[in-house]
């Protein structure tokens, strides 16, 4: 077990919204090599809907972290040290209608850092919902955390 209380991941941002109907409360359980994960059924109108934040306020605010890298098109790399531990954190922040519309974020950090991260999108003003990459579940941001955590748990 590594030293660092850090978030593991590879996933999707998106708003999570507050409309009564554009997310049902958790359904289906998703089970992986950490556990077992109740998931939202999100609507494809809830989807459709870009973060509150807009594009070149979202770029400003990560450009101000240190060891941050935000290029113009959206893409990102953050790197750090935790303990002797490196970390890196690689996204993509998309563009509609100048929001920022999702964000693809994928590596491993502390969990100040990621608090630092999702700040730069808005949070906790506007709650997020993540998208695991791979089996392409939607779960709320505390049951992310809990995964995010036991993914860092094991390096």
């Amino acid at each position: 077990m590594n030293s660092c209380q850090c978030y593991a991941f590879e996933i999707m941002l998106h708003p999570l919204g507050v409309e009564p109907d554009s997310v049902s409360q958790p359904s289906a359980l998703y089970t992986d090599a950490w556990g077992s994960w109740p998931t939202l059924t999100v609507s494809r109108q809830r989807l459709s809907e870009p973060m509150a934040i807009g594009f070149d306020e979202a770029n400003a605010r990560l450009s101000r972290l240190k060891r941050m890298f935000f290029e113009p098109d959206g893409s990102f790399v953050w790197t750090g040290q935790h303990n002797e531990l490196a970390w890196q954190v690689d996204g993509n922040a998309y563009e509609f209608k100048g929001r920022v519309f999702w964000v693809a974020l994928k590596g491993s950090c502390p969990i100040t850092e990621f608090d630092q991260l999702l700040a730069g999108f808005g949070w906790p003003e506007e709650t997020p919902m993540m998208q695991l990459l791979r089996p392409a579940v939607f779960l709320d941001e505390v049951t992310f955390r809990r995964h995010a955590a036991r993914r860092g748990a094991t390096g």
